[in-house]
């Protein structure tokens, strides 16, 4: 892979699979500019990796759903580098529980973060792109946007209206150099999944009645090497594992009256048993997160 002087831009750069890409990016010899919500210790392991592997990096604290923070980030890039060539909209939260019991703000916080955030940084890039006549944005989306999944009905449109925006825009400006694409991953081996993992029992049989490769778990090297590749080549879908392209192809199948029958006497279940289980939580998010949320209000009230 040759990124050499290319320069690319990625949200949620700090940890998890947003940090493999920043460091796949970096070892195919992009520049880097990265944005991170909480955790700034991370966000400086991150960038003190890269650059061992020859990067020039900036990165800065950003809320993808503020419109003034995302222009100060994209602007970071031009001033530093003059130009930026890649965005990937990794930036992404989840706040699981359902429907019928989950809080509007709930909600709220999802899609603005995984849709409005996307949404807002690829406004903030387009014109840039397009003044080079040369772009390449990917958004992250997911298995579970193809086809929805119990007690996420708010990360699962998030992420469907993700894809949807890439098809949109790609219609927009690929005439003019620029290639818009999304990516759907299964379940990624990260932060996020292994925390509600350990907070639902429910979670983890839910996923176990999954069909092949719905419940297939993926490490963050493998999604951010597939990432890469798609950058260099320009492709308009990713898959990771390449097996999800069948549940692309066959994204009704899950609603189907068939499957939906078979599903139906472990989800009478499993429904009740997540619904406790959040409500015994108290939170609908990891604990973990909870900490990083306090850290971060408290470095804004300091």
């Amino acid at each position: 892979m040759n990124l050499k002087g290319k320069t690319a831009v990625v949200t949620g750069g700090s940890r998890g699979l947003g940090r493999a890409i920043c460091l796949e990016l970096a070892a195919g010899g992009a520049n880097l500019v990265f944005c991170f919500a909480g955790n700034e210790a991370a966000a400086q392991e991150t960038a003190q990796a890269c650059r061992a592997l020859g990067a020039e990096v900036d990165y800065l604290r950003c809320n993808v759903a503020d419109s003034t923070q995302v222009k100060e980030l994209m602007e970071t890039a031009v001033q530093r580098f003059g130009r930026i060539d890649i965005l990937v909209n990794n930036a992404g939260i989840t706040r699981d529980g359902l429907m019928l019991t989950m809080k509007e703000s709930d909600f709220d916080q999802v899609v603005e973060t995984n849709l409005k955030g996307t949404f807002l940084c690829m406004k903030a890039v387009a014109r840039q792109m397009i003044k080079q006549r040369y772009g390449r944005i990917i958004n992250l989306s997911s298995v579970v946007g193809l086809h929805g999944n119990a007690g996420q009905v708010n990360y699962a449109a998030s992420k469907a209206g993700a894809e949807a925006l890439a098809s949109a825009l790609h219609s927009e400006v690929a005439h003019r150099g620029v290639a818009v694409g999304s990516a759907h991953p299964s379940w990624i081996d990260t932060d996020l999944v292994r925390d509600a993992a350990a907070d639902l029992s429910s979670f983890r049989q839910m996923r176990k009645m999954l069909p092949w490769p719905m419940h297939a778990t993926t490490t963050v090297d493998k999604c951010a090497a597939a990432f890469a590749d798609a950058v260099e080549k320009r492709s308009r879908r990713v898959y990771v594992p390449r097996a999800i392209m069948l549940m692309h192809w066959l994204r009704n199948l899950p609603a189907s009256k068939l499957v939906s029958k078979i599903m139906a006497p472990s989800l009478r279940r499993i429904m009740p048993q997540m619904e406790r289980e959040v409500a015994e939580l108290g939170r609908s998010f990891s604990a973990r997160n909870q900490q990083l949320l306090g850290e971060d209000e408290a470095q804004k009230r300091a």
